[in-house]
């Protein structure tokens, strides 16, 4: 049995690719190992792969035992910091079950260069996501996780060339780019940088009736960006805003677009765990270091 662990903006998602259970990011302070039994027995888990915030420390698919401060280079930055995650990042650490850390994109991943003019692109769970979908759909896709965030990502002959990061393009609910106002209530100082970040989302920015119109063109956009890369890709999306937004997102980019649910993630994760265990040396382009 493999287990896939999603580290999300609000809740920890946890499944096998076919039992699940998720936790509030307020709830995850008080896991434990032992509450992965809900999903098998203990002594039956052969393998975990877990992420961990922005996953910018580590630029490959990592036994946790060779991982420092978590795989991340700083918890500062862009993000709500709450402690769940640790939690369940270090139990599973200290539980003894074999586990992996699966990597976000940044600068130092074997992404198209051209990518790399931003310092981020992706964080790990959006890998998860990925190798369901390439699974499912084959190896050149487009995927947009439209959700708290929006990150789209490409994936073109089964290895990752590039995405956009949640602080760069498309608005979340909650989360976006710093447009100009925002930039000037920093430069008062009467905001950080990070909370202009939680609060540029539609939620915070456009009126009710408009917001699901308005994330479909945003994600219709990036979806649309990656398209001039790689024209033949088929496209997915992914994440809680998903289902409301794919009726605009096909209308605008006139092509059928395929629907993931959230538990895309950890049952992509799941299968990463499998694979690695299993042997796999690279995972969407991604080396394996266990």
């Amino acid at each position: 049995m493999f287990i896939g662990v999603d580290h999300g903006t609000t809740a920890m998602r946890f499944s096998t690719g076919k039992e699940e259970f998720k936790i509030s990011r307020e709830e995850a302070r008080h896991f434990s190992a032992g509450d992965l039994a809900r999903l098998s027995p203990l002594d039956e888990v052969e393998g975990i792969a877990v992420c961990y915030s922005m996953g910018d420390g580590i630029s490959a698919v990592t036994d946790i035992g060779k991982v420092e401060n978590r795989g991340v280079i700083s918890r500062e930055g862009a993000g709500k910091h709450i402690g769940g995650g640790t939690r369940v990042y270090d139990e599973i650490k200290e539980s003894g079950i074999p586990a992996v850390v699966v990597p976000g994109l940044h600068r130092g991943s074997p992404t198209d260069p051209r990518f790399k003019a931003y310092s981020h692109q992706a964080s790990p769970e959006k890998i998860g996501i990925l190798y369901e979908v390439v699974h499912d759909l084959g190896n050149d896709v487009v995927v947009c996780d439209a959700s708290s965030n929006t990150v789209t990502l490409l994936v073109t002959g089964g290895r990752i060339t590039g995405a956009f990061d949640a602080c760069i393009f498309a608005p979340g609910t909650r989360h976006g780019a710093l447009d100009v106002d925002a930039i000037r209530r920093i430069d008062r100082g009467e905001s950080t940088a990070n909370d202009a970040f939680l609060h540029a989302g539609l939620n915070y920015t456009v009126p009710p009736d408009l917001r699901v119109e308005t994330m479909a063109m945003f994600a219709a956009m990036e979806c649309a960006a990656m398209l001039l890369i790689s024209p033949g890709a088929k496209v997915a999306l992914a994440g809680s805003m998903a289902p409301a937004i794919a009726p605009g997102v096909e209308s605008l980019l006139t092509r059928k677009v395929d629907v993931y649910d959230e538990w895309c993630a950890a049952r992509g994760l799941a299968r990463i765990a499998r694979d690695v265990f299993s042997g796999a040396t690279g995972i969407l382009g991604l080396a394996v270091e266990r």
